[in-house]
């Protein structure tokens, strides 16, 4: 006889986010375009800007971090309304809020769904995207570490603006504008970051800084974003 599934009640942290974190997944699955959207919007942004500006490399160089990371939180931006929308619509979202659970973690795996489907893609196209401004290999390697730290912590603010704005009239353009101030920071230790290799100073200081925002965003935003649900569904 086949054993029967897990209580749901008993599952552990780290299945609970599996379970969270894969069913979002599928279902992002059956809505290709909103994952391609995202996508095609970094590329065609990041691919302009050389056609615009010129083939001088050193303008292109100096100006490559800018544009790679303000093309990835300018596309983050466009998913961030439908991190819980669709729960929204569906009543799934009430469902969660009165599971057993802890909705903070539930979160947390929407948040972790959100940045596999909106900025590990983002990730793995900047190299490609970062040799049309003629960036060296080192410069190329940090622009990674830096997206890698930093992208998570865009989807983690903009969890928290797209809980406050559930449901609203026009919610779209209300989460940029409680996001984006808010990731100014992450955007100059991301583009700082990149811009020392150029100039031969240690990229440990703006990674570090990276990774201590992304440490508390991991410890805060869950929380916050669960009490912001609340909030809205009330």
């Amino acid at each position: 006889m086949n054993a029967a599934p897990d209580n749901p009640n008993r599952l552990s942290l780290p299945g609970l986010l599996r379970l969270v974190v894969g069913r979002d997944l599928m279902l992002a699955m059956r809505r290709r375009a909103d994952v391609l959207t995202t996508l095609i919007f970094f590329v065609m942004v990041v691919s302009l800007f050389p056609l615009g500006v010129g083939p001088e490399t050193d303008m292109l160089r100096k100006m490559a971090a800018g544009v790679v990371w303000v093309a990835a939180l300018l596309a983050s931006m466009l998913s961030l309304g439908r991190m819980f929308l669709a729960d929204y619509l569906d009543g799934t979202l009430e469902q969660m809020l009165l599971a057993p659970q802890s909705l903070s973690v539930l979160v947390l795996g929407k948040i972790l769904a959100h940045w596999m489907l909106s900025g590990l893609p983002l990730v793995l196209m900047a190299p490609v995207l970062g040799l049309q401004f003629d960036m060296s290999a080192q410069a190329l390697w940090v622009l990674i570490a830096s997206l890698l730290l930093g992208t998570p912590v865009l989807s983690m603010i903009g969890a928290v603006g797209a809980a406050l704005t559930l449901g609203l009239r026009g919610g779209g353009v209300l989460v940029s504008l409680l996001v984006l101030p808010l990731c100014i920071p992450v955007l100059i230790f991301g583009t700082g970051a990149v811009e020392a290799v150029s100039s031969g100073m240690s990229v440990s200081p703006h990674l570090l800084l990276l990774g201590a925002l992304l440490v508390l965003a991991s410890a805060f935003t869950p929380w916050v974003t669960a009490l912001a649900l609340r909030i809205s569904m009330e």
